[in-house]
């Protein structure tokens, strides 16, 4: 009875041995019935290593078969970096050797090529996965919004007000994600910290103060503050500005600069105010005690325009706090970044901040994120 070994798998020195038993004389049934290997297998061993002669010698089928395979493989490995450029291999990227395996596949497998490339057969499938989703999609077009409102605002624009931007230009969109696009984009407001110089210690007279620190307002021209501070230049030394704001538009309604702090400057401002605004009876204009302020040729013209005046308490820093915001805003928006060659070039820039950007077009959280000159507009129509 002929005996079999099921499912066995035999070595290629076993498989061998079989064939040199039968060309030593052994037959074909007796090797199948000593071994427990059918006839059939027996004879395919016979064929696969059976030597045959060649260039290369003496040498089985499978033999020359395999060295076939690896001289095709050698040829393939020499080949493939010819066309691929292997020798800057280290300075082309994988992606950009994708169009090249593209080319070749039909001459050569897409796992050879990656092999010889020394590439992960997984970055070339993947290459052909990367789509763009709707979200990401979403996030460019917001940055590239972002970036335009940015720029609009000369980078002095942070998240909360290019966020309310957006949501007037109907981008609905939290506050929080304009925070994480600015900030992957490398895009933050520019903003350095206000001086802030050591208060006098020289003994002033007190006068009155209307105002108490009650900033409310009802309408415009109701209430105003003013005060000067200085703006450096390379050529002039420094300049000054004294400006006048209205506490209910937020607005600059008028302002003045010059080369020296006289009472001259806060009255050139104070006029440019009452010409452009016209204000009625009862208006109170509020000041700190600065001897340009206290002159009595300002106070003059206070009494001409039926102003009432009004004075910061000594040593009472919050007393006249939104002027000094509004020059804070001044020097971190644009004093602190730029140099002024002379007075005639910081004067015109004080005009383009105040007139071009401040006034007209600067949103404040305090106004529901609308401009001094809105605001104005607004009062004006209903009044």
């Amino acid at each position: 009875m002929e005996r079999r070994r099921a499912g066995k798998k035999y070595n290629n020195e076993f498989k061998k041995t079989i064939v040199d038993l039968y060309y030593a004389g052994n037959s074909v049934k007796e090797l199948s019935s000593e071994y427990g290997v059918s006839e059939v297998t027996i004879y395919k061993w016979m064929k696969a290593f059976t030597p045959i002669n060649s260039e290369e010698g003496s040498l089985t089928p499978k033999e020359l078969a395999e060295i076939q395979k690896e001289n095709l493989q050698l040829k393939q490995e020499l080949d493939i970096p010819k066309k691929g450029y292997g020798h800057i291999r280290e300075k082309i990227t994988e992606a950009e050797l994708n169009p090249f395996i593209e080319k070749y596949k039909e001459q050569y497998t897409v796992q050879k090529m990656y092999e010889v490339l020394t590439i992960p057969r997984s970055s070339y499938y993947n290459s052909f996965k990367k789509t763009v989703s709707n979200r990401e999609q979403e996030n460019q077009e917001l940055t590239k919004e972002i970036q335009r409102i940015y720029l609009k605002s000369k980078a002095r624009y942070g998240a909360p007000k290019i966020h309310q931007i957006l949501v007037k230009s109907e981008f609905y969109l939290g506050l929080k994600r304009v925070q994480r696009l600015m900030k992957k984009a490398g895009i933050r407001s520019v903003t350095k910290k206000k001086y802030r110089p050591y208060p006098s210690k020289e003994k002033v007279m007190q006068l009155d103060n209307l105002l108490k620190r009650d900033f409310s307002t009802q309408t415009i021209n109701e209430k105003w503050v003013a005060d000067i501070t200085y703006i450096p230049t390379i050529r002039d030394g420094w300049c000054y500005l004294a400006s006048v704001l209205d506490l209910h538009s937020k607005k600059i309604v008028g302002y003045s600069f010059s080369r020296s702090m006289t009472s001259e400057l806060v009255i050139e401002a104070l006029q440019n105010a009452y010409t452009a605004q016209k204000p009625g009876k009862g208006l109170i204009l509020h000041t700190d005690l600065g001897s340009q302020y206290t002159s009595s040729e300002f106070t003059q013209h206070v009494q001409q325009y039926e102003i009432k005046q009004s004075f910061s308490q000594k040593g009472g820093p919050y007393d006249n706090a939104c002027i000094e915001s509004f020059h804070a805003i001044l020097k971190k928006e644009e004093v602190y970044h730029m140099q002024y060659t002379d007075y005639s070039a910081a004067k015109v820039a004080m005009f383009q901040f105040i007139e071009g950007w401040y006034n007209r077009n600067r949103i404040h959280s305090s106004l529901s994120y609308q401009t001094p000159q809105v605001i104005e507009d607004q009062m004006r129509k209903t009044a």
